[in-house]
C-alpha cells in the first residue's frame, strides 16, 4: 500500500532505464540522487530518456507492497549531464549511433566534459581516438544532430500530448522544417505521414490557436474523409454522403463545409464524376489511375494477339510431358483462351488448377521465344509464383523500379521489355498500382492476370480484379472445377463451401487437414492457441513451432489481435533469458531468435512488406539488429529503423495475402465481430497447405460467413471499362 507523503523536489543522475514506453511516455527508472550512495526507483513520464542524464523531479515518496520505496513523480525534466561520469554513461546508451560503451569511454577519456562540443563543432578531432576514422566520426555527428532535433520535436509533440515515438517519422519527413511544419501548418502531417490523422493534426492545430472554423481546417477535414475512404478501400464517395461524413469530423454545418468543397474543386483538389446519376468525389490521382487502367485494357483488349502461330494440340500433348500435368478440358480451354487473346484473366478457388494452366501457357510460350516476365504484389508471392511456374519472377515494385512514394523507374515514358505479362495474385493489387504496371507496359505487350476474386480485396483503394470481371469486358476464363487431390482436401473443400455462404461440417475427422476446436472466452481461446501452437502441433505433425505455424488473426488490436498473441507466444517460445539479448523499441521488445516481419518496403535493405525473418543476433557496440530473411538473406537495423519490424508469431489476414504456410491456426470470436466477414474467413483459410486449425465460437464462423462487406467499395472503373 503507499503511504502519503509530502511533496519534495529530487534532482541527480540517470543511471538505468528499466523501462519506457515512447507511445505514453511512461517510464520506471534508477536515479541516483544528489548525496545519495545508492540508487532508487523513479516512476514519471518523459518524452525521451537517456542513461546519464540529470534529472529534476517534483512528487512524492510512496512505499508499494511488489516494488518497495520509490518516488512518483509529477514533473519530470531531463537535461544532458555535466558530469564526466553522467556524459559517458549517456553517449554509450545507444543513443548516438557509432558510439557504444567502450569508444564513450575513450571519447571521455580523451576530452572530458568538451565532448559534446567536439562532436557538435570540431567532430575531425575525434579522428584522434582510437579506433575512430573518418566514417565512424561522420556517423556520429550526423547521429548526434539528429538526436538534437529530435529531442526538440518530441518535446514539442509531448507538451501537446502526442506520441513521441512519431517523432522519428516527422524527423524523416521534414528534416529541420519540423518545428515550422507543426506550427504553422499542421494538417500537413496527416496528408504527408502515415500513422498520423487528421484528429492528431486538429489536436496541433487548436493548440497552435487555429479556430474552429478556419478554411484551411474545413477543406483539410474534407480532404481527410476522402482520404480515409481511400484507406477504406473507396476510389470515391458519393457527395451526399461525403458532407455529412465531414459535418461530423469537423462539427461544422454542411452548408459551410459545400462552400469549402465548391473551391477545393475550383482549385483541382477534388474532382468530381457523375457515376450512373449519381455525384461521385473523387482524389484526382485516384481518378487518373481508374482512367489509366481503362484507357490501357481497352486498347490491349482491341489488339489481337501477335504469337506465332502455334500447333495447340501438340503443344499441349508436348507440354504434359515436360510438367507432368496432363490437362482436364476446362484447363485446355483456358490454355487456348490465353493464346487467343492479348489480355486475359484466369480466376478460381484453391484447387481448380490455375497454376497448371499458368505453367502449361508459359512453357509452350517460351519454346516460342517469348520473352516471359512474371510479377506479384508482394515478395512472398512472387517467390511462390516463381517455384510453382518454374521461370522468375519479381515484385512489382522491383519490376516498376521503385524509388519512393511516386517515383517510379518504369512508366509511360521509360515502358518495361517483354512480351508476355503475367501478374499474379491479382485480387490484392490496387488501383494506383495496377495503373502504373499498365502504364509502363510496352505497347506490343500480352497480359495474363491470375487470381482468386473471392480472397479479401486490396488493403490500398479499389477492388481492381473485382470490378474487370464484373464489366464483362475484359475476357475472363472463371474456373470452378476442383480436380480429385485437390477434393480430398477438407482445407479446400470448406474453402469452396464457406465461398458459397455454406457453413461447413465442423466435426472432427481422423487424419483430416482442417479443424475446428470450440472454445467460447477469449482468454480461454488464448490460451488453447498458445498450448497449439507450443506444444501440441509440434508433438502430433513434427510441426516446428516457430517456422511451419503460423497464427492468423483479424486484427491487431485487442486479447486476439496481433499484438497481445504475439507477446504471449513470444514467452512461450522465446521467452527472455541472461543468455539472449533483447531490445525495447517503438513498444515491442526484439529478442534473439525471435520471428518477425517486415511492414513497409525498403529497397536499399531489399526487405518488402510481408517479408518473414527472424532475429539472428542483436549487438551493442553499436546497436545493430541482425535479421536473416528468407532465401538467407542477412539484413541489419539500426534502432530508429526498427518501426519497419514487428514480431510475427502472429500476423493479420491482410498481412498473410500472397502467403502459403504449412500451418495455419486461426482464432474466430465474437471479439472480431467488426472485421468479420467471408472473404476475410476463405482467406485465412486458403493460406494453409497441410493443416488448418480454426479456433473458437461456431456462432462467430456464421456470422463471419453470412457478412461480405469488403465487396462493398465506391469504385469507378466498372463503369469506365
Amino acid at each position: 500500500m503507499s503511504t502519503p507523503s509530502e511533496s519534495v523536489q529530487l534532482r541527480g543522475l540517470v543511471e538505468r532505464v528499466a523501462y519506457h514506453a515512447e507511445d505514453t511516455g511512461y517510464c520506471i527508472l534508477k536515479v541516483l540522487p544528489e548525496g545519495a550512495r545508492e540508487p532508487v526507483s523513479l516512476v514519471g513520464k518523459a518524452p525521451r530518456v537517456v542513461a546519464g542524464e540529470q534529472f529534476q523531479a517534483d512528487g512524492k515518496w510512496e512505499s508499494t507492497r511488489d516494488y518497495g520505496r520509490q518516488f512518483r513523480a509529477e514533473t519530470l525534466k531531463l537535461s544532458r549531464p555535466s558530469s564526466i561520469e553522467g556524459i559517458e554513461r549517456y553517449l554509450g546508451s545507444g543513443l548516438i549511433e557509432g558510439i557504444g560503451p567502450s569508444y564513450a569511454k575513450r571519447i571521455v577519456e580523451k576530452f572530458g566534459s568538451r565532448v559534446f562540443d567536439i562532436i557538435e563543432n570540431e567532430s575531425v578531432k575525434l579522428e584522434g581516438v582510437e579506433g575512430i576514422g573518418k566514417k565512424r566520426r561522420q556517423e556520429i555527428r550526423e547521429s548526434w544532430l539528429k538526436q538534437k532535433s529530435v529531442h526538440n520535436i518530441m518535446l514539442f509533440l509531448h507538451q501537446h500530448g502526442i506520441s513521441s515515438a512519431r517523432a522519428l517519422r516527422i524527423h524523416k519527413t521534414y528534416g529541420d522544417e519540423a518545428m515550422a511544419v507543426l506550427t504553422r501548418d499542421p494538417y500537413r502531417l496527416a496528408q504527408d505521414i502515415h500513422g498520423i490523422g487528421f484528429r492528431t493534426a486538429d489536436q496541433i492545430a487548436r493548440q497552435v490557436g487555429l479556430c474552429e472554423d478556419a478554411p484551411e481546417r474545413l477543406q483539410a477535414g474534407l480532404l481527410h474523409t476522402l482520404d480515409s475512404a481511400a484507406q477504406s478501400g473507396h476510389t470515391c464517395l458519393p457527395e451526399v454522403q461525403l458532407l455529412p461524413m465531414a459535418a461530423e469530423l469537423l462539427q461544422s454545418p454542411e452548408i459551410q463545409l459545400a462552400e469549402s468543397l465548391e473551391k477545393l474543386i475550383r482549385e483541382g483538389k477534388i474532382q468530381r464524376h457523375a457515376l450512373q446519376d449519381t455525384s461521385m468525389l473523387y482524389l484526382p490521382s485516384l481518378r487518373a489511375a481508374e482512367q489509366t487502367i481503362a484507357r490501357r485494357l481497352q486498347e490491349l483488349i482491341a489488339t489481337a494477339p501477335s504469337y506465332p502461330v502455334i500447333d495447340r494440340t501438340q503443344a499441349l500433348a508436348k507440354a504434359a510431358q515436360e510438367t507432368g500435368k496432363a490437362l482436364a478440358p476446362s484447363q485446355e480451354h483456358a490454355v487456348c483462351a490465353a493464346l487467343d487473346h492479348r489480355c486475359l484473366i484466369i480466376t478460381g478457388g484453391p484447387g481448380v488448377g490455375k497454376t497448371t494452366i499458368l505453367r502449361t501457357v508459359l512453357t509452350v510460350l517460351s519454346w516460342e521465344k517469348q520473352k516471359l516476365v512474371l510479377a506479384a504484389p508482394t515478395g512472398r508471392a512472387a517467390k511462390r509464383l516463381s517455384e510453382s511456374t518454374g521461370f522468375e519472377a519479381k515484385t512489382m515494385h522491383r519490376l516498376l523500379e521503385y524509388q519512393g512514394p511516386g517515383q517510379w523507374g518504369r512508366h509511360r515514358g521509360k515502358p518495361l521489355t517483354g512480351d508476355v505479362f503475367v501478374l499474379d495474385e491479382c485480387s490484392m493489387i490496387d488501383t494506383t498500382l495496377l495503373a502504373q504496371f499498365l502504364s509502363a507496359l510496352p505497347a506490343n505487350a500480352h497480359l495474363l492476370l491470375v487470381g482468386d476474386a473471392d480472397q479479401l480485396p486490396s488493403v490500398g483503394p479499389g477492388m481492381v480484379l473485382q470490378d474487370l470481371i464484373a464489366s464483362g469486358k475484359v475476357p475472363c476464363v472463371q474456373l470452378t472445377e476442383i480436380f480429385r487431390q485437390a477434393a480430398s482436401s477438407r482445407i479446400i473443400t470448406t474453402a469452396h463451401q464457406i465461398n458459397r455462404g455454406q457453413v461447413p461440417d465442423l466435426r472432427p475427422l481422423r487424419d483430416a487437414d482442417f479443424f475446428f476446436l470450440e472454445a467460447q472466452e477469449p482468454e480461454q481461446i488464448a490460451a488453447t492457441l498458445t498450448d497449439l501452437v507450443q506444444r501440441r502441433l509440434p508433438r502430433k505433425y513434427g510441426f516446428d513451432p516457430v517456422r511451419d505455424i503460423q497464427v492468423l488473426t483479424p486484427m491487431n488490436r485487442g486479447e486476439l489481435g496481433t499484438q497481445a498473441l504475439n507477446q504471449r507466444l513470444q514467452q512461450a517460445l522465446n521467452p527472455a533469458s541472461e543468455f539472449k539479448a533483447e531490445l525495447e523499441r517503438f513498444g515491442i521488445t526484439f529478442r534473439a531468435g525471435d520471428k518477425v516481419i517486415q511492414t513497409h518496403n525498403n529497397y536499399d535493405k531489399d526487405v518488402f512488406n510481408g517479408d518473414l525473418g527472424h532475429i539472428v543476433s542483436i549487438d551493442t557496440d553499436p546497436l545493430r539488429v541482425s535479421v536473416r530473411f528468407d532465401g538467407d538473406r542477412l539484413v541489419e537495423y539500426e534502432p530508429g529503423e526498427l518501426d519497419e519490424l514487428q514480431l510475427a508469431y502472429a500476423m493479420t489476414i491482410h498481412k498473410s495475402q500472397g502467403s502459403e504456410f504449412p500451418c495455419v491456426v486461426m482464432p474466430v470470436s465474437t471479439q472480431h465481430y467488426v472485421l468479420l466477414e467471408r472473404s476475410l474467413i476463405y482467406t485465412g483459410l486458403t493460406r494453409a497447405r497441410r493443416l488448418a486449425i480454426l479456433l473458437g465460437a461456431p456462432k462467430a464462423l456464421e456470422l463471419a460467413i453470412r457478412k461480405q462487406e469488403s465487396r462493398k467499395r465506391w469504385t469507378g472503373l466498372k463503369s469506365l471499362l
